[in-house]
């Protein structure tokens, strides 16, 4: 897990050293994703310039330093992330004839796309990562991304310069870069709490969406090419829900615990200490679960507790790590200790982000970082099990609101938008007796504010922008340019998916999880120089077999995440 950084020099007039200066500035300000070691690499000629920065996971030797070059001096690669297929690829490319002189999988990598190219070589990776290779001979600079967007990557133009770099802090450091607020990513930010790609906050960078490459020609300074995709989620999808898994229930739970042991036990390679997140939630607690069953040794895990009762979980987590056998790290943080990290959350995320759980998220990687360098994450068990209330409750509240005429539902919205948040709370008693038994949840009054104030929508995806939207009035509060259609939702693709919990599920998969899960937990997990990763997401397999279980082995009377919790019954007693 590293920091990757650089620039074509527009100007073409800067210096070998002036290069490799700027070059070293902007790696700088990724210092904390890659502490153990760095490298530059220009060519001044091309106006080219690569910076890194190594957090060593695999391959701890000089071997593993990067940039690298291919064997042959033709291509030059920095790369962050973990490539879990990689013993496999070398085995093959030896069998044709390759040589390697050490044993990471960047060498790997690079030997890949040396033999087979770049479209080939991302099709076959299994892992998550995110790179910048310079093809010294065609100079061009191509710019790739993993599937589901788990390592970041962003780039854009300061005039003629083209600039990319793991996170958007680092084009400040480029003499070149002005940086203008995007309104347009200003007003989602405003509405969803982050800012959904391919937009930042700063006006001409962008995050180069999951599934795709990007090729910059030098000889072409301020072209704009636009990204290329190499895999779809759609077609994931639409492939998965087409061939849905036939078997029988255990079948099912059979298969699913036998890809999830695949999954984990590949994850747990490493050349450093590793360990786990252990929450006390299904997801978390079969990745630790699977983590154990295949270690001959106590796993380490890692829970932070709170002062406030109603928000602390440790003493589940403890229990649960107790009956696992792990050796468990619990620490108790204060309401001052969360205030202390605010300060450095603009560093920590380089854009405005608005998640809460930002917080807990990097206390948790910090106390892990104490012991280990690697940590296993749950991330990904509810966009893919249905594991959300809001995926059963706007279902239900969807197919009570749909039962009434469209103009009765818009003039029931738009007095329902009048009332005051402290009006609701005084008609929420009056209003229970009334409600479906499938909508009584907690939090129930601000709840049915945003049923009626999604009442008019037109259909259901439009109701689930609604119900996950923290300010709708947000664009008319921005001045400028607006946009705010999502250009990675295609509305007749959600309505061709069998049922409505499918269409919240991919939306969140394209949408939520990128930009907000996925965020958070590779800055807060990085800031503190922790390698996070993510057994659920990381392997498109694992993904793919999500989706074709059948919505009811997710979604059952028993409860949300049914399959999961079937495999995580044999690893922990029901209660």
């Amino acid at each position: 897990m590293c920091g990757i950084t650089g620039f074509i020099d527009g100007t073409r007039g800067r210096s070998q050293a002036e290069l490799a200066e700027i070059a070293s500035r902007m790696a700088a300000r990724i210092l904390h994703r890659g502490p153990d070691d760095g490298g530059v690499w220009t060519d001044q000629a091309a106006g080219i310039a690569l910076g890194f920065r190594r957090l060593a996971i695999l391959d701890l030797s000089p071997t593993g330093h990067q940039p690298m070059f291919s064997r042959d001096n033709r291509l030059v690669i920095i790369f962050n992330g973990e490539i879990y297929n990689y013993q496999e690829l070398r085995r093959e490319l030896e069998a044709g004839g390759c040589q390697f002189q050490g044993t990471s999988d960047t060498e790997v990598m690079l030997a890949a796309i040396r033999e087979w190219g770049i479209p080939k070589t991302v099709q076959l990776l299994n892992g998550m990562f995110a790179f910048a290779l310079w093809d010294c001979a065609e100079h061009t600079l191509t710019l790739g991304r993993d599937r589901l967007g788990i390592k970041p990557l962003y780039y854009g133009w300061a005039g003629e310069t083209f600039l990319f770099g793991s996170e958007p802090g680092v084009f400040v450091s480029h003499p070149d870069f002005a940086p203008t607020i995007n309104r347009t990513a200003l007003s989602r930010l405003l509405q969803y709490n982050y800012i959904p790609a391919p937009h930042s906050i700063y006006a001409d960078v962008f995050k180069l969406p999951p599934a795709s490459t990007l090729t910059i020609r030098a000889s072409q300074p301020g072209s704009r090419p636009e990204p290329v995709a190499y895999w779809s989620a759609a077609e994931m999808a639409a492939e998965a829900l087409a061939n849905p898994f036939r078997g029988s229930p255990e079948e099912a739970v059979d298969a699913l615990d036998e890809i999830l042991r695949r999954s984990v036990r590949e994850r747990m390679v490493a050349d450093v200490p590793l360990g786990a997140f252990l929450s006390s939630g299904i997801d978390s607690s079969a990745i630790v679960a699977l983590m154990q069953a295949q270690s001959s040794a106590p796993v380490r895990t890692f829970t932070i507790g709170f002062e406030q009762a109603e928000f602390n979980e440790a003493d589940y987590a403890r229990a649960i790590a107790g009956q696992l056998g792990t050796q468990h790290t619990e620490v108790t943080v204060t309401a001052q200790e969360m205030r202390d990290v605010i300060p450095s959350l603009p560093h920590m995320f380089s854009e405005p982000f608005a998640d809460s759980s930002q917080i807990p998220t990097y206390l948790v990687s910090r106390i892990a970082r104490q012991q280990v360098t690697v940590s296993l994450s749950g991330d990904g068990g509810d966009e893919l099990f249905a594991g959300y209330n809001r995926y059963r409750w706007t279902n239900s509240a969807w197919r009570w609101m749909s039962r009434y005429p469209a103009g009765a539902r818009r003039a029931l919205s738009s007095w329902g938008q009048k009332i005051s948040p402290a009006g609701w709370n005084r008609a929420f008693h009056a209003l229970r007796p009334l409600t479906p038994p499938a909508l009584r949840v907690s939090e129930q009054a601000e709840k049915w504010r945003k049923v009626l104030d999604v009442m008019g929508a037109s259909s259901l995806e439009a109701a689930y922008h609604g119900m996950v939207t923290f300010w709708k009035d947000a664009p008319t509060r921005v001045p400028g340019p607006l946009g705010l259609a999502d250009e990675r939702l295609d509305p007749d693709f959600i309505a061709q998916l069998n049922d409505p919990v499918s269409q919240m599920m991919f939306m969140d998969l394209v949408t939520y999880l990128p930009d907000d899960i996925l965020v958070k937990l590779d800055r807060a997990a990085m800031y503190a120089s922790l390698e996070g990763r993510v057994p659920f997401l990381d392997d498109h397999r694992v993904v793919s077999f999500a989706w074709r279980l059948p919505i009811g082995y997710k979604l059952h009377p028993e409860g949300s995440k049914w399959a999961l919790r079937r495999v995580l019954q044999r690893y922990l007693p029901d209660y």
